[in-house]
């Protein structure tokens, strides 16, 4: 399957996708290599575009990021975006028994890529930054973990809410954590 055609399925019928790529043997690096490298780079290109080639309207002109310092923060995100899937992956493993589904960091691994599907895709909206705002259209990853929850880590229907909301309050903290580092390195004289 194609990158264009995982990611048009998982968008538009994850119900049908979640058991197609349940079925799929775990190959971790593939995934990193052939999706997350190449969605993760969407948000982080457009970001610096957005940020230091565009800029920013303000009322005393046009505000830019210095290209150094926007090409490193941009690679700085592109690098935490790798870090981010790989930790909400075992944090989906770790929650699997409080919640009576099965372990399994494959799937979980999978089920972290692919749920960040519509935020990186959303990225692109960074590329002007009047548009920032339609980036929440990424939060419909946070449906595409809860309905591939069942599927992939075996969770029940009616706990699998619950652990989606349990995955994406350690995902909230870790997020912050990496925003915080980001910003510090960033800021480093």
């Amino acid at each position: 399957m194609t990158l264009i055609e995982r990611v048009k399925n998982i968008i538009l019928n994850p119900d049908r996708e979640w058991p197609v790529i349940e079925r799929e043997p775990a190959d971790a690096r593939g995934l990193l290599i052939g999706y997350v490298a190449v969605l993760a780079a969407i948000p982080a290109v457009a970001g610096f575009i957005g940020t230091s080639l565009v800029g920013v309207s303000v009322s005393a002109g046009t505000f830019r990021v210095p290209f150094v310092m926007g090409l490193l923060n941009a690679a700085i995100s592109y690098a935490f975006s790798f870090v981010l899937v790989y930790v909400v992956a075992l944090i989906i493993d770790w929650l699997a028994p409080v919640f009576r589904a099965m372990r399994s960091f494959p799937h979980a691994l999978k089920l972290s890529a692919y749920s960040f599907t519509p935020s990186w895709l959303a990225g692109i909206f960074l590329l002007i930054p009047g548009l920032r705002f339609l980036t929440i259209l990424g939060l419909y990853g946070l449906y595409l973990l809860w309905t591939g929850l069942p599927p992939l880590m075996d969770a029940a229907r009616d706990r699998s809410l619950l652990y989606a909301a349990a995955v994406v309050f350690a995902a909230l903290i870790v997020t912050v954590g990496l925003a915080l580092i980001q910003s510090m390195i960033v800021t480093v004289p």
